[in-house]
């Protein structure tokens, strides 16, 4: 029988930098992880399978914010690491974000099955290459994706410009229609003194007229 032999205070000091090392290895990992994950895909960040329940989502959200939370470790790409993450998560708990997401991916599927003239019961779709060009093809499906909806924000922030364009144009019509209105209001008063000067002055010319030819 092998009788076990003490750590000393040295082996209990190497010990514990071996696992303190250890575990900056797995965060450094994981934080490398999620720095080269496919953004637009929350599904990829957070290293989850679509489909999967709210439940799953928290609980690796929570498991992963901890790891690489940038008060714990020391990686300088820690904070842009975490922010991802938490931003992945958000729009994994947003209802319409997750069902757009779940869509892009089934369309990627579905391309997949027709480009290569397969059906839904092919061998091939139960194998790593399909799942790994599945992936590749989400990436593509969601770069579309997010053109088309840049393109939709531009025409409609160049449209809503045109709209306020427009209304400044009417308010600026109606400013001066009412500082046109408050000018002759204004000298409302000279005009008719003017006027009325000038009525006396025909006046005279007409009593001049009057005169009889001695």
């Amino acid at each position: 029988m092998t009788v076990p032999v003490p750590k000393t205070d040295d082996d209990l000091d190497a010990l514990e930098a071996l696992e303190t090392e250890e575990k900056e290895f797995t965060k450094d990992a994981e934080i490398d992880r999620i720095l080269k994950a496919f953004r637009l895909d929350a599904y990829a960040v957070l290293d989850l399978q679509p489909g999967v329940p709210e439940s799953d989502i928290k609980r690796c959200y929570r498991v992963k914010s901890l790891l690489i939370h940038p008060d714990k470790t020391k990686n300088p790409q820690a904070p842009d690491a975490f922010d991802r993450l938490k931003k992945a998560q958000t729009e994994l708990m947003d209802e319409k974000h997750r069902e757009r997401l779940d869509e892009a991916i089934a369309d990627a599927r579905m391309l997949l099955i027709r480009e290569n003239k397969w059906t839904v019961d092919s061998e091939e779709l139960k194998t790593q290459q399909f799942a790994k060009d599945w992936r590749e093809k989400t990436k593509l499906v969601l770069i579309d994706n997010e053109h088309r909806r840049r393109r939709q924000v531009k025409a409609q922030m160049q449209e809503e410009g045109r709209e306020q364009k427009k209304a400044d144009d009417e308010l600026e019509a109606r400013k001066r229609k009412r500082d046109h209105e408050h000018d002759w209001e204004a000298t409302r008063e000279q005009r008719i003194g003017s006027w009325r000067d000038f009525q006396k002055g025909g006046e005279k010319k007409k009593k001049k007229k009057a005169k009889p030819i001695g």
